[in-house]
């Protein structure tokens, strides 16, 4: 039997990728004694392991396939095949950034300031480039973990990993720069990506994780409208193309389906019920394929 070697992120992305994978069609069971998922496809192996190593072990072969983020791609400099870009993180469907920070009242206010200064991070290849291309000398620590204590005592600044930056601001720091925008990526070997069965393996998994990403954040909407109040109803709404329109067996009445925004769903329902609409659905959406 043909197998795929899938890697699965442990830590802050876990919940999420496991969440993602299940409104995908595959249910993941991870026990805080293993190191090996089990998955509901006979097809896949999964092995638990830190996003920080999972491209290297992807570009060797080890792994075909796995989740990661595109920042350890960068970090390790991985020669692999970036498949899938799937916008989502342990917090929400939204980047993380890699910033510099320091302080609240600390003298350095651009990078040339780190000139002879004391970096604490966890991305150290990352770090090193940045303070190369803006042509600055500093010394880079590696840093095992709560980093942002690390300043002003032991570190004059960090290149730290932020979502919502509530723990920078919560230990009185401030950003000074943003190093690069990081999403979750699916990677695959190069050798594993040209062998036919894997590719197509492969290809069908990303489909359907990039379908739940697509579909995060995103309602579907159906309502019944009479004929004359049709064209006032569909002004109203927004949608991905437009709004599928179709004869109730009622005569001169029209059912619209659409999908559109959850965020907008408390403003624009009381709009459609003044414009005419009547019998308005909203349903949760697990996938959109575009």
């Amino acid at each position: 039997m043909n197998i795929l070697k899938l890697g699965i992120p442990k830590g802050s992305l876990e919940g999420a990728t496991v969440e993602v994978f299940k409104k995908a069609g595959y249910v993941i069971s991870i026990s805080s004694r293993s190191y090996y998922p089990s998955i509901d496809d006979p097809e896949i192996n999964c092995q638990l392991l830190r996003p920080q190593e999972m491209a290297r072990y992807v570009e060797k072969g080890l792994l075909d396939a796995a989740i990661t983020g595109l920042d350890w791609v960068v970090e390790n400099g991985a020669d692999v095949v970036q498949v899938a870009e799937l916008i989502y993180s342990k917090q929400s469907f939204n980047p993380v950034r890699w910033v510099l920070a320091v302080p609240e009242d600390s003298p350095i206010h651009t990078v040339k300031d780190l000139e002879g200064k004391r970096i604490a991070t966890e991305a150290v290849g990352l770090t090193k480039q940045y303070l190369a291309k803006h042509g600055v000398n500093a010394e880079v620590e590696f840093s095992w973990g709560a980093t942002e204590v690390k300043p002003p005592h032991l570190a004059d600044a960090i290149i730290e990993i932020t979502e919502t930056g509530s723990s920078l601001r919560a230990n009185n720091l401030r950003i000074v720069d943003e190093l690069m925008k990081s999403t979750t990526q699916f990677i695959a070997n190069k050798d594993s990506y040209r062998d036919e069965w894997k590719k197509a393996k492969i290809d069908k998994l990303a489909l359907l994780l990039k379908s739940v990403v697509t579909a995060s954040g995103k309602v579907g909407l159906i309502l019944n409208v009479p004929a004359d109040r049709l064209e006032d109803v569909i002004s109203l709404l927004p949608s991905m193309k437009a709004p599928t329109v179709s004869h109730l067996r009622t005569a001169d009445w029209f059912a619209v389906n659409t999908i559109i925004d959850e965020k907008v769903v408390r403003e624009i329902i009381p709009k459609l019920k003044e414009a005419g609409a009547e019998d308005i659905v909203e349903f949760p959406l697990n996938k959109v394929v575009d």
